[in-house]
């Protein structure tokens, strides 16, 4: 950086001058002394720099003019300051004038700035900035301005233009502001400004004018003159210049807006130009000159003319005193007062000024430096990191002010920087005490009289990895710590999470131990699993490491509000059923219903698994979905059940059909049985109609529900025949019409049944037979009723439940050698008959037959089945009374858990529900009545697939065959091997086909084989059950040997599957209904994988828990719970990755809930509706 101007001092070294204020308060016009010569030809008016020349040969001939000027005529490229200018003693040559004026450091943008120039009138002039754009993505905005706030764009046309160009070689654009045929008033301040994004730069510079003419007139006053007569014609109406030169300076721009001024500058330029009327002193004949210069050591005279010689004279310094002294010495020449100052020094650097009288004169002194040169210069350096650094020059000053630069940059030398500055007499030193890679670059030194400069190299010490990071799996919630240890080890380093930088926290700990580096998590999370790479700082090497956070599955129902985890929909409605879950990974879920289990790809019943939840989805409900389900998720640290019970209700089913058991004259007494599926609510009761057999018109008997399951209908019509049916009534609604009840007439009974008789007895059974009354009636003859006692009892028994149209019928399950008494009676639909009764008790009691067992022909031989296949045999005997049966394998007893036996009257049946070889064998039969026995034999034999065949082995190749050889299998499958099947594969495809089937030898010789290839083999087994469910395969291949032969392997080039973030399906606008949750879905492709943020109009959703986010395989999901209106806006969702970004937006507006009709019309059960009103009303307390 460089270093600020002195006191007192402009940036490029030169004095500055002092302005004292006149006596009426204003500030007086500065006063310059210019020495000009006249031009050694005509051409030198044109030139275009306002540099000052070198002095001549004429300079004796150089004269003086004083001009006054405002503050701020002058710019500092043309005197070095702006609003100062200063002028040499007599004694003093103008040495400053002769050195180039310096020029400030170039921006961070502009690589070249437009510099000020001069230009004749009618002439051209070109300014020109340039900038690089090597770090550039984009081409700079430039801007041109006369002034403050003329933009020049606007005014290109015949007298100015504006070019751009770029140098694709350099990199550079270049821009011009071209000038043509300037004009006067063209002359003044103008600006180049360069805006690109964030940065900034700008540049001032001025445009002088001149008149095209001869040599130039000795007479510089004159020449203003002129000038100014040349200039009144432009003056406006009111006096501006009076104005301006009463008015303060910060009032300039202020009075040229009022007036309308657009050369400003040009009008104060001018102004300055002016000559000032000087007042002539009473007390000074000749004042001090407005500024002196002296050499440090160096002796100065300051002398002032009085005209009155006696009058009283007092020298300051700074405001303060003069004493005389062996330093200030005062010196009196006839009217002449000379204060002479030996030695000078910096303190001498300052305003002096002299009173006579009421009157005073003041000038300042320019103490000037001699400049400091560098005897020794510094060398270059070459080191490592941590180590001290020393760069040492020596001067030819003691003690001399030097600046030290890095870069071109000043170093910072305070308390808190890392540069240490030591100065040893002549001798300066920097110091670094623990050098670092920051610290390569180009050292230099500066004093007023020279520079010194060397470059310092820091590499880095080698790295070595003395233990690496290793690859963790921690349970969650539990310590997790990466530690590794590297040389050096004062090297710091960082530690990065899939590619994010890791900060330590009050959960994460970050050690540097020496050559230690450790990293800790108290607990862990599913957030800490990753990559993990430590960096070293300053080396390209890092270390890596993978940590996978694994937690048990788990299934969160105590959220859902079921109660006995039991959920209960109406029949016909579409199903979901959301279970939140949580596990790392990601678990294995299984729903199952029974021993079923439910799949994803499923059409009316579903399973759908997320990262966080799983649902399943009902389509459409019915009856048979009731039951209970199961969830069972598993991965790699666990395993999680839970049960679920689903109630599907509905309405009922239609109840059975009525009967009607008791007929009168206008009524009848109806009963029914209660629907066999009430729906899953309970039977509240029902309604019941009634119509004419000849009419369609249903009449509804009953207007309030009917809780019992009989009812008496009346007022019917005597002689009419009449129907009646149910409808059957819960809390979900009224079911299906049963079907109607047989047509009854309210008529009499008809007569008793006659000639009733006995017509076979058993040890059980008793079959009986009559005829139909002799007197039915109009009301017809609906069936018989059989009823029985036993002798000596008055306790009759229904036999048949229903009426049967039959006149024979058959009592069972009477106890063998009771007496007992029969009747039957004739029903119609006015009720029972008189009943007609045997005349005499009857025995129970059958005659013996002996047993007879009779074998189906086809179990006479082998009954052959596979294993696995149910074995289901009936083996029917006959046998008065019931034989008792024996059943005996091998001789032995059969075990009932193994063999399934059940006997019935006239058969016994044997049931293996999975047969396996064991159950192989002969089984024995025996049938017993008493003495009597008969038996037979059955033999049962289970088959299996065979075993794979023995060793295969290649016995031979030779041309294009290959002999091959094996043995049979050991295990044959209980049955009887009935061939082989021989199969050979190429080996670059190992893809097997099949040489020959159903061969019965243990050798072959297989044929035509392809040259050049190489084949393996491998032989099934096969017995009547079929192939053998292994191959043996030959251990070695065989080649098919060619000569001359090659193969050329391809390579291939891996693809780049890098790709930045782009949305495969957008956000839709969605509208929500209040209090139901809401999901808002879209998808991303992206390589590497996008980091995904949700945002709520244009804020980003942190941990809210009225939001969850979830990503499964691009699908990005946003569920909002239970939203609320406050909870429509624009959302968006954003997805980063290291190539780019891309997003995408959507609107969501929620509306109201529904209303109680609106629920009752929709069939929602009373205690759902509630449930949910009651969740409404807390919703809105809420908000």
């Amino acid at each position: 950086m460089p270093e600020p101007p002195k006191k007192d001092e402009t940036p490029n070294g030169q004095p500055e001058e002092s302005v004292a204020p006149d006596s009426n308060g204003s500030p007086l016009l500065p006063v310059i002394s210019l020495e000009v010569s006249p031009p050694p030809d005509d051409n030198a008016l044109a030139a275009t720099s306002l540099l000052p020349s070198p002095p001549t040969e004429e300079a004796n001939s150089l004269k003086k003019l004083s001009i006054e000027l405002p503050n701020d005529s002058v710019p500092v490229t043309s005197t070095g300051r702006k609003d100062s200018v200063w002028s040499l003693g007599e004694s003093q040559p103008p040495e400053e004038l002769d050195k180039p004026i310096e020029t400030p450091p170039l921006s961070t943008l502009l690589t070249e700035r437009p510099v000020s120039g001069m230009v004749t009138v009618g002439g051209d002039i070109t300014f020109v900035a340039k900038v690089e754009a090597k770090d550039l993505l984009r081409k700079p905005t430039v801007k041109w301005f006369k002034g403050k706030w003329m933009d020049l764009a606007s005014k290109t046309g015949k007298h100015l233009q504006l070019k751009e160009t770029f140098d694709r070689n350099t990199k550079v654009h270049t821009f011009e502001m071209h000038i043509i045929k300037a004009k006067e008033n063209y002359a003044g301040n103008y600006r180049c400004e360069v805006n690109y994004k964030d940065k900034f730069d700008s540049c001032a510079f001025d445009l002088e004018v001149k008149e095209a003419g001869g040599s130039q007139s000795i007479d510089i006053r004159s020449a203003f003159k002129r000038r100014e007569h040349k200039q009144q014609d432009d003056t406006p109406e009111v006096d501006v210049w009076e104005i301006l030169k009463n008015a303060r300076p910060d009032q300039y721009e202020k009075i040229a807006f009022m007036y309308g001024i657009t050369d400003l500058r040009g009008l104060l330029r001018r102004m300055k130009k002016i000559p000032k009327e000087e007042k002539k002193s009473e007390a000074f004949a000749k004042k001090l000159e407005p500024a002196y210069q002296v050499d440090k050591g160096g002796k100065i005279r300051l002398v002032v003319d009085l005209t009155d010689p006696t009058v009283d004279l007092k020298w300051y310094k700074n405001g303060q005193e003069i004493r005389p002294s062996p330093k200030y010495i005062f010196e009196h020449k006839g009217t002449q007062r000379i204060l002479v100052i030996n030695n000078c020094s910096q303190n001498d650097d300052a305003a002096y000024s002299v009173a006579a009288g009421d009157e005073k004169c003041s000038t300042e002194l320019f103490v000037k430096e001699l400049p400091i040169k560098i005897t020794k210069g510094l060398e270059p350096v070459v080191t490592t990191v941590n180590e001290k650094i020393e760069l040492e020059c020596e001067v030819t000053e003691e003690g001399a002010p030097v600046k030290w630069m890095k870069n071109g940059v000043e170093i910072p030398t305070g308390v808190r920087s890392r540069y240490r500055v030591k100065c040893e007499g002549t001798k300066h030193t920097l110091v670094i005490d623990d050098a670092s890679l920051e610290d390569t670059g180009t050292y230099s030194i500066m004093a007023s009289g020279g520079s010194s400069e060397a470059h310092v190299q820091i590499d880095l010490k080698p790295l070595k990895i003395h233990q690496d990071l290793q690859d963790t799996k921690v349970m969650l919630g539990k310590p997790l710590k990466l530690h590794c240890e590297i040389y050096p080890g004062n090297v710091p380093g960082r530690w990065y999470r899939n590619g994010q930088l890791i900060q330590p926290n009050d959960r994460i700990n970050i050690v540097h131990k020496n050559r230690v580096h450790e990293l800790s998590i108290e607990t862990s999370s599913l957030h800490d699993s990753g990559d993990y790479t430590f960096v070293p700082e300053g080396y390209s090497q890092s270390l890596s490491a993978k940590v996978h956070v694994i937690d048990p599955p788990r299934v969160h129902l105590e959220g859902l509000n079921f109660v006995d985890n039991t959920v209960t929909v109406v029949a016909g409605n579409k199903m979901r059923l959301e279970i939140p879950i949580s596990g790392e990974p990601a678990p294995k879920v299984v729903w199952m219903k029974g021993e079923r289990v439910i799949l994803e790809s499923g059409n009316r019943v579903r399973a759908e698994t997320y990262v966080d939840q799983t649902s399943l989805t009902i389509e459409i409900t019915e009856r048979e979905d009731t039951g209970n389900y199961k969830l069972v998720l598993q991965n790699e640290a666990g395993e999680a059940t839970a049960c679920i019970k689903l109630k599907i209700v509905d309405i009922p089913d239609s109840p059975d059909t009525p009967s009607v058991p008791v007929i009168g004259g206008d009524w009848c007494q109806m009963t029914w049985e209660a629907p066999k599926y009430d729906g899953g609510s309970p039977i509240l009761g029902y309604y019941i109609e009634r119509k004419k057999k000849q009419s369609s018109r249903w009449m509804r008997i009953n207007f309030d529900l009917i809780k019992e399951t009989t009812y008496e209908p009346k007022k019917m019509i005597e002689g009419v025949p009449y129907e009646v049916r149910l409808f059957a009534v819960n809390a979900i609604g009224v079911s299906k019409p049963s079907e109607p009840s047989k047509p009854f007439t309210p008529l009499a009974v008809t007569s008793e049944p006659t000639m009733l008789v006995v017509d076979d007895v058993t040890d059980t059974t008793v079959t009986i037979k009559w005829r139909p009354p002799e007197t039915i009636g109009a009301a017809g003859l609906d069936g018989y009723l059989v009823e029985y006692c036993l002798e000596g009892s008055d306790d009759w028994k229904a036999a048949n439940t229903e009426l049967i149209d039959k006149t024979r019928y058959t009592i069972k399950d009477l106890t063998p050698g009771t007496k007992v008494l029969i009747r039957v009676k004739a029903v119609n639909a006015a009720g029972a008959s008189v009943p007609r009764n045997t005349q005499h008790a009857i025995l129970i009691k059958e005659v013996i037959e002996p047993p007879k067992i009779r074998v189906p022909r086809h179990l006479k031989q082998t009954y052959t089945k596979r294993v696995g296949e149910a074995v289901n045999l009936v083996v029917p005997f006959l046998g008065k009374p019931r034989p008792k049966v024996t059943w005996q394998k091998d001789g032995q007893p059969i075990d009932p858990a193994h063999v399934s036996i059940r006997n019935t009257e006239c058969d016994s049946i044997i049931f293996i529900r999975k047969a396996e070889r064991s159950h192989s064998g002969k089984y024995q039969m025996k049938v017993q009545v008493e003495n009597h026995v008969d038996s037979a034999e059955l033999d049962i034999q289970i088959i299996d697939l065979p075993g794979p065949p023995q060793i295969v082995t290649i016995e031979d190749v030779w041309g294009e065959n290959v002999s091959l050889s094996w043995n049979a299998p050991r295990d044959n499958g209980n049955a009887a091997i009935t061939g082989y099947t021989i199969q050979k594969a190429d080996k670059k495809t190992m893809e097997w086909y099949t040489c020959l089937e159903h061969y019965h030898r243990t050798s072959i010789a297989i044929t035509e084989l392809v040259v050049g290839n190489e084949y393996f083999f491998r032989v099934y087994s096969e017995n009547m059950c079929g192939l053998s469910e292994s191959a043996t395969q030959t251990r070695k291949s065989a080649r098919i040997v060619k000569d001359g032969m090659k193969m050329k392997i391809a390579q291939y080039n891996d693809h780049d599957f890098n790709e930045a973030p782009k949305f495969t399906q957008p956000l839709i606008n969605t509208f929500g209904i209040a209090g139901y949750n809401t999901t808002l879905n879209c998808s991303v492709r992206a390589h590497p994988k996008a980091k995904v943020t949700w945002m709520k109009n244009k804020i980003i959703i942190g941990d809210d828990p009225r939001y969850r986010m979830f990503s499964n395989q691009g699908v990005c999901t946003l569920e909002i719970r239970k939203p609320s209106p406050y909870d429509g806006g624009m959302y968006t969702c954003r997805a980063i990755n290291d190539l780019g970004e891309a997003q995408v937006e959507c609107k969501l507006e929620v509306k109201g809930g529904f209303t109680f009709y609106e629920l009752m019309q929709r069939g929602v059960p009373l205690h759902l509706i509630d449930k949910y009103m009651t969740e409404t009303k807390v919703v809105e307390q809420d908000k």
